[in-house]
């Protein structure tokens, strides 16, 4: 069986684990943004992105593609400028056909991606099985741990966050997989931030980045952050 095919039976296999369906139609405010893996953080468009740049980062990601049509990766990348934009629609498309048509690599950041925009969207059962998909094509990779922690954190599951940032950061020592990752939110990044410095050990940074988190604009995250600063 090819990689393409073994894609989609495993989201049959773990959707059925969910209950055999996507979760009832959600509500805006369960939503918890996560995190976007790019599958080339260091192409030039990337550095755009960053700097906010979006359309010349989709430029060049789009003359990339007018070269070489197979380079999934910067399709990928074109649909990470997409959902910073909140086109989730067209960004959705990009990453779906990314997840058809790409090798492990690709098919692993689409995964990510579309996990970030289901659990954006409410759909927490459905973002994780993307993730747990994810993370089985390429296991040493930090990327889905990463966004399978701020999932399970946003769920109320500390056991699971605690285990999946162990993970991450046990495959990402220097930290470099988590500074390529994206961030459509800026609560995004006080969360991770928040949970990476709780789990080494920095409470102070830890306290002031949940307590940020805490006046966002996500209840799904405001009372994950009120449920650390309330432990002792």
């Amino acid at each position: 069986m090819s990689v393409n095919r073994a894609i989609p039976a495993m989201f049959l296999v773990l959707l059925a684990a969910c209950g055999g369906q996507i979760d009832a139609p959600p509500r805006r405010s369960a939503g918890a943004p996560l995190a976007s893996a790019l599958a080339a953080p260091a192409a030039p468009a990337t550095r755009e992105l960053r700097a906010g740049r979006l359309g010349e980062a989709r430029a060049l990601l789009e003359g990339a593609l007018a070269k070489d049509p197979d380079g999934l990766g910067a399709l990928n990348d074109l649909a990470v400028t997409y959902a910073a934009e909140e086109r989730f629609d067209a960004a959705r498309q990009l990453f779906e056909e990314a997840l058809a048509r790409g090798g492990p690599p690709e098919q692993q950041a689409a995964l990510v991606n579309l996990g970030e925009l289901y659990a954006l969207e409410g759909y927490l059962s459905a973002a994780l099985a993307h993730l747990v998909s994810a993370r089985a094509i390429d296991p040493a990779r930090p990327e889905p741990s990463y966004a399978l922690s701020l999932l399970a954190d946003a769920r109320g599951d500390r056991v699971g966050a605690t285990a999946a940032l162990a993970a991450a950061l046990a495959a990402d020592p220097g930290g470099a997989a988590r500074r390529d990752l994206v961030f459509i939110y800026p609560e995004e990044r006080l969360h991770l931030e928040a949970l990476v410095a709780e789990a080494t050990g920095d409470a102070v940074l830890a306290g002031a980045r949940f307590r940020d988190l805490a006046r966002g604009r996500f209840p799904a995250l405001v009372q994950a952050a009120q449920r650390h600063l309330e432990e002792p």
